[in-house]
């Protein structure tokens, strides 16, 4: 099969969400993993939860809520340190090997798309400062749809764009969970375990694993 293109999650597949605690783990001390890893999990958390309830707000807005309750779990108070976290977030380091894979997929002639429930201004800053802006010919946020991952119609805003059948993409995330919806979409999904976890959600298999966006 010759796809129409490749599908890119970007928060957690193309850009470290923990790249903002780390730049401040000065600031933050021996608890910037724990805490990184709260604010992640609550961000997830509350897309779902807004999902189920039919109460849409935007990534962004998630994002601040929640770090504020990362924050006040791990007993920080300190205005000018959310505001510098929150600050970092919109320019995530992208992972070592991002930027040669999609160069090399591009070389290749295919087309390369971001789909994320970031909203169209947080992907634009997270791709400007990776550099990756000529290497990606499409972006597509939730907020057109306004709902999250892992709602059917947010991987159909792709086949809908490109006018194909989803078995013609190929998406890519590190999220098994994202996986896990878009191989129930239909897409060919391939999953980047990068910390070798277990395998989970068996009825909706990824197409491939693989450890690194190298290995693709």
């Amino acid at each position: 099969m010759t796809p129409t293109g490749y599908v890119f999650d970007a928060y957690g597949t193309l850009f470290d969400v923990h790249a903002a605690m780390r730049a401040n783990a000065g600031a933050l001390g021996d608890k910037w993993e724990a805490i990184s890893a709260t604010w992640r999990t609550k961000q997830l958390e509350y897309s779902w939860v807004r999902g189920l309830m039919g109460s849409y707000t935007s990534f962004w807005r998630l994002t601040e809520e929640a770090l504020d309750h990362a924050l006040a779990l791990h007993r920080i108070d300190d205005p000018a340190l959310r505001n510098t976290l929150l600050d970092a977030y919109w320019t995530l380091d992208s992972y070592p090997d991002v930027h040669e894979t999609l160069e090399r997929l591009r070389k290749e002639g295919t087309r390369i798309a971001i789909l994320s429930n970031g909203s169209p201004d947080m992907l634009a800053a997270a791709v400007e400062s990776a550099r990756l802006g000529e290497l990606v010919d499409d972006m597509f946020s939730i907020e057109a749809v306004k709902v999250f991952k892992t709602a059917p119609e947010t991987y159909r805003m792709v086949t809908d764009a490109w006018d194909c059948k989803p078995r013609k993409v190929v998406f890519v995330s590190a999220n098994r969970w994202d996986v896990a919806g878009a191989a129930k979409f239909g897409f060919h999904a391939i999953w980047i375990n990068r910390a070798g976890l277990p395998d989970e959600y068996s009825n909706y298999a990824p197409s491939r694993v693989v450890a690194t966006l190298a290995d693709l």
